[in-house]
């Protein structure tokens, strides 16, 4: 059975109440749970964790170096600074899918650059919560082309 990671940055876990109007009404325990549902009927296991501390997201990702088979991750604020977490994601050497709950692009021109998805497969973004699912089987795809061709 493969794994996937599920990495939450900074703020993450406020959301649904915290500006609901850029990130929906939706909380990350929602999410969360869609998650695990798709994950089942896709036979993947899922580890979802939220930190709003970078060093706690590269752990993570170093602990599960040699048990997951891919990570899809909303770095939050981390994506647009975080060349530490970068540094992270390419060492985990798994494939990466990058999201973003709002359309970055469409905001603060300082929010237009995500420096982690230098890291990434692809990245969607704007989506809101149904970003994850379609990450999550963009993922599943991936790994399984990978697991296929070895």
């Amino acid at each position: 059975m493969s794994r996937v990671l599920v990495l939450n940055g900074p703020n993450l876990g406020s959301v649904g109440r915290r500006e609901p109007e850029l990130y929906g009404d939706t909380t990350l325990a929602a999410i969360e749970t869609a998650l695990r549902d798709r994950a089942a009927a896709l036979k993947v296991d899922l580890r979802c964790e939220q930190s709003n501390h970078e060093g706690v997201l590269i752990d993570i990702l170093e602990e599960e170096h040699d048990r997951a088979h891919g990570c899809l991750i909303n770095p939050g604020g981390f994506s647009h600074t975080s060349i530490a977490l970068l540094d992270a994601l390419r060492a985990f050497a798994k494939p990466v899918i990058e999201v973003h709950l709002s359309n970055i692009h469409a905001r603060e021109s300082y929010r237009r650059t995500t420096v982690t998805a230098e890291a990434a497969r692809g990245v969607i973004t704007g989506l809101g919560p149904e970003g994850y699912l379609l990450g999550l089987a963009a993922l599943v795809r991936i790994i399984s082309a990978t697991e296929g061709s070895a």
